[in-house]
């Protein structure tokens, strides 16, 4: 590319030649922890009365995958007690093998129980829980409304805890920075109830008969463990401007193919069977289109054998991370502080524009994608397979120069 462009001077009416912008550096994070310390409020497991918990989340299915790593802290901090987990359609189906809860309990408060009705019908599903201790990974208007129509129907729940001091929580955590990711902000209300914080990433627990039918899809498709790379290149229908789009995939893939990687395997839903099936078009020999093919469920142990991932900000990049598969993030209108997937061998790049971060659902340059190519990703993808991270402190890693 030339470094001269042309401009036309008003007084002369001249063309002058100037340099021309250089692109903006990539910048890349990685995991970063809290940035101050919690202090103690309670020490709520060295407590005897505590016996029946229940856990409150809802959210996307990314929210909700980051918070089986803090479920994980809460069951190893109550060891013998009862847990429920109250989960909203369709996510509560991550769980249905999960050992770690007696019980989980729905109540469709965003569709078809979306009015007073499903609010008294949740109140009293709780109250008949009888539980000791709720903690809320939610905290929103809708969980704190519950929770405190709850306690104003009469019902006791000593111990409640919530990332917002006050009514209706009696344990939470200090203000935090705005950019703190909700991994770190729902840790930090563990540590203030004195619950230690030490799962690094998702946990989930599927059954045997989706292992099994992932390791038949794998074998059906002629993958290799540790050959494959995999391409989540999609995102929901609602947010078109987070994906990376499929020119970049393709040529990404040839790059991988180059580098010795025996096949590409696209992996999503069904708002992205059309991205999936363009950057497939032409290379059936060796992308392996599965997008649509799989239960979510399955694709962890998909994970669990591919070389790398690569992804946008996605909820099933979240999915990805609990495999612990070594992950790159390419993010631009989302802030990669805020949606990085979980994880020690996750990392998150981001174009150094201006305009970051925007969080807008359209955009008419969609800069932010457009100046992450795919040469600079197999940089960092060869940096990954090999182990070979530079070290650096926390958040931000290092900048990857535009070639």
């Amino acid at each position: 590319m030339s470094n001269i462009w042309t401009f036309i001077d008003n007084s002369s009416g001249k063309s002058k030649a100037m340099p021309e912008p250089l692109p903006p550096p990539v910048v890349v994070f990685k995991e970063s922890g809290l940035a101050q310390d919690i202090a103690l409020v309670n020490d709520l497991p060295s407590r005897d009365d505590i016996r029946r918990i229940l856990i409150i989340k809802w959210g996307g299915m990314g929210d909700v995958v980051i918070s089986t790593a803090i479920i994980e802290d809460v069951f190893r901090a109550f060891p013998g007690r009862e847990i429920h987990l109250n989960a909203m359609p369709p996510w509560n189906s991550l769980f249905a093998d999960d050992p770690r809860f007696s019980r989980v309990w729905v109540v469709d408060l965003r569709n078809r129980e979306r009015n007073v009705k499903g609010m008294w019908r949740w109140v009293k599903t709780a109250r008949a829980g009888n539980y000791d201790l709720i903690i809320d990974l939610q905290c929103n208007d809708r969980t704190r409304l519950l929770l405190s129509a709850l306690l104003f129907s009469g019902c006791r729940i000593p111990w409640r805890i919530g990332n917002r001091p006050g009514f209706p929580y009696t344990i939470s955590h200090p203000k935090l920075p705005g950019s703190t990711h909700i991994f770190q902000r729902m840790r930090a209300s563990l540590l203030a109830a004195g619950i230690p914080a030490n799962t690094e990433r998702p946990l989930l627990h599927g059954s045997e008969a989706q292992r099994k039918r992932a390791s038949a899809i794998l074998d059906e498709s002629g993958l290799e463990d540790g050959r494959f790379a995999v391409f989540l290149p999609g995102s929901h229908a609602a947010g078109l401007t987070k994906r990376w789009g499929v020119r970049n995939y393709r040529q990404l893939a040839l790059l991988l193919k180059g580098a010795g990687l025996t096949k590409v395997v696209l992996l999503g839903g069904p708002d992205e069977v059309e991205e999936c099936a363009a950057i497939a078009e032409g290379e059936s020999g060796y992308v392996v289109n599965l997008c649509g093919k799989t239960q979510l469920l399955e694709l962890p142990a998909i994970f669990e054998r591919a070389a790398l991932i690569i992804a946008n900000d996605t909820g099933t990049a979240h999915l990805a991370a609990a495999s612990n598969q070594r992950m790159i993030v390419i993010c631009g209108p989302t802030d990669p502080r805020r949606v990085k997937p979980v994880g020690n061998g996750v990392i998150a790049i981001q174009a150094d524009l201006s305009c970051k971060n925007c969080y807008r659902k359209t955009c008419d340059h969609h800069s932010c994608m457009k100046f992450v190519t795919p040469e600079q990703v197999m940089d960092l993808a060869g940096c990954m397979v090999d182990w070979h991270l530079p070290a650096a402190p926390e958040g931000e890693l290092f900048t990857v120069p535009h070639r």
